[in-house]
């Protein structure tokens, strides 16, 4: 699959752009906060209807405008799809594919997949549980639009629970309110954990394979789903731990302020040579293996829906050595990718049969071929 053109309108600095992309190499060059990153940015709302850098669409209306506009032509596989997306400072959004009017995230997720992967990707590996939390469920939302309902519907109820426990302390009698709560949060959080730990066993096998081939077979890369609720990982044995420590477990939740297990709170572990490497890993080693779970994406995206997704490259090689970059770019020739950097002097010697540049200079965009 593959973005043919890309329309913007009042989006962040574009008061107006039409830009066309090819199969293959798209890079945006310019100098820091000229736009390259908001291009970026509005690709990948295409395949989440949402951006990767806030969760405030009105920030990604230009400043003095009431609405921004998108709109892009996708090709797949198997058939064309036009995409538009009317944002509102209000907070409302309107979204249209193919000329219907569609409101049910499910039916819109899915139509166009997308991986980016930018320098605050490489915290992947030493940073804390919740961006390895928020990289799972964001493959999980394009390959499985029901996870996506799952994610909203449990951390709704969970806010609930939440919000109860900090009053139980005070009135005891609400205890009987937050076992309520029990039974749905033990429904959803069943379905994600076992999501996520299916997702992190495909994840483990290719993301191994790859890290094999960057390091050169010197090193072997495991991914790890740890979960508190307990070893099996059938959706009936979560389902009935997650139950039976909701139920069981109010007044010590209470005594906290919040809820201490579920899925909100599970993890991976990423581990190098049996290490684990969030702890005894190099700073190379740790961006070598978050590069491999980027491009593991990449694949198991490619085994569910039969073609790769659009990659995005957000200023992502000036934080790599010279040979990660060149497995990165090796393995993008059958990928369409859009790339942004501050110089061409990193992609010169890298061939591609089909390249083109684009200048970014104050939100104006200016086709050339200097490479």
């Amino acid at each position: 699959m593959y973005v043919r053109s890309l329309e913007l309108k009042n989006y962040r600095n574009y008061e107006r752009l039409n830009l066309d992309l090819n199969k293959g190499l798209n890079i945006f060059v310019g100098e820091n906060a000229q736009g390259k990153t908001n291009i970026v940015e509005s690709i990948y709302y295409l395949s989440s209807l949402r951006s990767h850098r806030t969760n405030r669409d009105r920030e990604l209306i230009m400043w003095g405008k009431d609405k921004a506009y998108i709109r892009a032509d996708v090709e797949k596989m198997f058939g064309k799809h036009t995409m538009e997306f009317l944002l509102s400072s209000e907070g409302k959004k309107a979204v249209k594919i193919d000329g219907v009017k569609t409101s049910k995230v499910s039916d819109f997720l899915g139509t166009v997949n997308v991986v980016i992967f930018s320098p605050e990707d490489l915290k992947l590996v030493k940073e804390g549980p919740a961006i390895r939390r928020r990289f799972i469920d964001a493959e999980l939302n394009q390959i499985r639009p029901k996870y996506h309902h799952a994610i909203l519907q449990y951390n709704h109820i969970l806010m609930q629970r939440n919000n109860l426990l900090k009053s139980i302390l005070k009135s005891p009698s609400l205890k009987m309110t937050a076992e309520v709560f029990s039974e749905q949060l033990a429904e959803y959080g069943s379905f994600i954990t076992e999501a996520r730990y299916e997702f992190v066993k495909k994840l483990s096998l290719i993301s191994r394979l790859i890290h094999r081939k960057i390091t050169n077979g010197k090193e072997e890369l495991e991914i790890i789903y740890k979960s508190a609720s307990g070893e099996n990982m059938d959706r009936k044995s979560i389902k009935d731990e997650l139950y039976k420590y909701y139920t069981e477990n109010i007044m010590e939740d209470a005594e906290k302020g919040y809820t201490l297990k579920g899925p909100h709170r599970d993890d991976i572990i990423i581990k190098i040579n049996g290490a684990d490497a969030r702890i005894y890993g190099s700073q190379g080693q740790q961006r070598t293996a978050a590069l491999s779970l980027k491009l593991s994406e990449l694949e198991i995206i490619k085994s569910e829906v039969s073609e790769y997704p659009v990659l995005l490259l957000d200023d992502v090689l000036s934080e790599l050595d010279i040979n990660r970059q060149h497995f990165l770019l090796d393995a993008l020739k059958e990928i369409q990718t859009v790339l942004t950097c501050t110089s061409l002097n990193d992609i010169n010697e890298f061939h591609f049969e089909n390249k083109d540049v684009f200048k970014v200079t104050a939100g104006k965009i200016e086709k050339f071929n200097a490479v």
